[in-house]
């Protein structure tokens, strides 16, 4: 570079020197980029505003799913408010319905459902004397047949099995004979002695398990010859050495109802975790009680005008409005259910499997909801009514409908018995299930997000009016 200097004249005369670059070589790279970050700040206005194609956040198009969690903010405030309102507008109106009083039981309530509940071991005593001479009767026939069968008489070896399976058929009439004449006793003690509404389905509900427990427990052990193959689980405890008072004794308070000689287990209780369930269901029980007390009530008594005119569009809107009380109970009551006693219950017992529900809520057809929202009577239904069925050569399409009916037998039971009035309202509700099913199955198959969309609409209009109409029953 080549440096030149010349003199010129300032304005007061005297000689100012003047230093000229000469330098004919490119600017270097640090000079441009400190010359382009000085325009850039100089003039923001000129970068490339779209400078690529894209979709709105909310069209179908779009490469991926925007976050809903603004929108589920503002329903929870609208909910909020909106129910709040209702709070104030029911103390104004009725005032505080909700007394200690109103809670009282009548002593005749509690002497027959204590005595219910005493008599329900009698009958699993009795289950386990039919079983223990079963598992006798058995390893006495089939010791003999090995020795028929190693004398190569087959004749003789083919009777012998035909008297054992003839034996085992009377065993399984007994245990069902048992079972039923304690569900029979049962119904018929809370239809007709318990008047209190809570303690009639906590006896029903407790009634109606024993007697799955005990059909689960006699149909799994029905295999006297032992020649089906045993999953690796059963065999630490395989027929007969589960025929003990403490395996069916631990069977009965298990969160199950699919007997198993062996369940997977934890290593221990946590007392801590049994502590917060036991508050969760407590809480539960007290918002579920004051709902009721304080909202569905007097609501349902000023529906009764409307019902006996026949007023359809009062009832209609009676139903809407009750739907919500009911649908904050129904959830209450499935969190303290399925969430906070059958936790409580695993924990205690250190039952390892706690899969007793699924993500039914998200559910796009009326199908994955009724085989998920209630996994303990699911695994039942599927093991004990439907595979059987399907076994013998009855359609699956014919064995789920004859399943799903048989259900809503026994939903009527725990629903109409409790409060007095079998209406068939329960099980007719669950009639009206399967149509809905038939076209709730097509949305779950289609692709992209609408139909996935409009069957979880559809499921939950269908749960919310159900739960309702139960309410009115009550």
């Amino acid at each position: 570079m080549a440096v030149t200097q010349t003199t010129s004249a300032r304005a007061d005369g005297q000689p100012r020197k003047m230093t000229i670059s000469t330098n004919n070589s490119p600017p270097q790279p640090r000079e441009v980029a400190d010359h382009q970050h000085a325009s850039s700040k100089q003039y923001k206005h000129t970068f490339a505003i779209h400078s690529q194609t894209r979709t709105s956040r909310l069209s179908s198009d779009a490469e991926t799913s925007p976050s809903f969690f603004g929108f589920r903010n503002l329903m929870c405030v609208g909910l909020v408010a909106s129910n709040l309102r209702l709070v104030i507008e029911n103390f104004r109106k009725y005032g505080l319905l909700v007394t200690l009083s109103g809670a009282e039981v009548a002593p005749g309530d509690w002497s027959h459902f204590c005595s219910l509940y005493l008599l329900t071991p009698c009958f699993l005593l009795i289950a386990y004397l039919i079983e223990a001479a079963a598992a006798r009767y058995a390893h006495t026939k089939v010791a003999e047949r090995k020795r028929v069968v190693d004398d190569k008489d087959k004749q003789r070896a083919e009777i012998q099995k035909r008297h054992l399976f003839s034996t085992w058929r009377v065993i399984a009439m007994a245990h069902g004979f048992n079972a039923t004449l304690m569900l029979v006793i049962a119904t018929y003690e809370v239809y007709f002695n318990i008047h209190n509404p809570g303690l009639a389905a906590f006896a029903e509900l407790h009634a109606v398990i024993v007697w799955l427990k005990v059909c689960s427990h006699a149909y799994v052990n029905a295999d006297p010859t032992g020649t089906l193959v045993l999953p690796e689980l059963y065999k630490s405890c395989p027929y007969p050495k589960n025929i003990t008072l403490k395996n069916l004794s631990y069977f009965w308070w298990a969160p199950t109802l699919v007997y198993q000689p062996v369940y997977p287990m934890t290593e221990r209780t946590r007392w801590d975790f049994v502590a917060k369930r036991l508050l969760e269901f407590l809480i539960l029980t007290i918002v579920i009680w004051i709902a009721c007390a304080q909202y569905a009530v007097p609501l349902l008594q000023n529906s009764l005008d409307d019902i006996s005119q026949l007023n359809l569009v009062g009832i209609f809107e009676r139903v809407l409005k009750l739907s919500t009380i009911s649908l904050v109970c129904w959830l209450a009551g499935f969190f303290a259910l399925f969430q906070s006693a059958l936790n409580l219950l695993a924990e205690i017992l250190c039952f390892g499997d706690r899969e007793f529900y699924g993500d039914w809520w998200n559910s796009s057809d009326l199908r994955s909801y009724w085989t998920s929202w209630n996994k303990p009577v699911t695994h039942f239904m599927k093991r004990h009514i439907y595979a059987p069925m399907v076994g013998r050569g009855v359609p699956p399409v014919l064995a789920q409908i004859i399943t799903f009916l048989f259900s809503g037998l026994l939903h009527e039971l725990l629903v109409g018995v409790p409060t007095h009035n079998i209406l068939g309202v329960a099980f007719l509700g669950m009639v009206a299930q399967i149509p809905l099913i038939l076209l709730t199955d097509p949305l779950s198959r289609m692709t992209g997000h609408n139909g996935k969309l409009a069957g979880n609409l559809i499921f939950w209009m269908t749960v919310r009016i159900p739960t309702s109409s139960y309410g009115n029953q009550h």
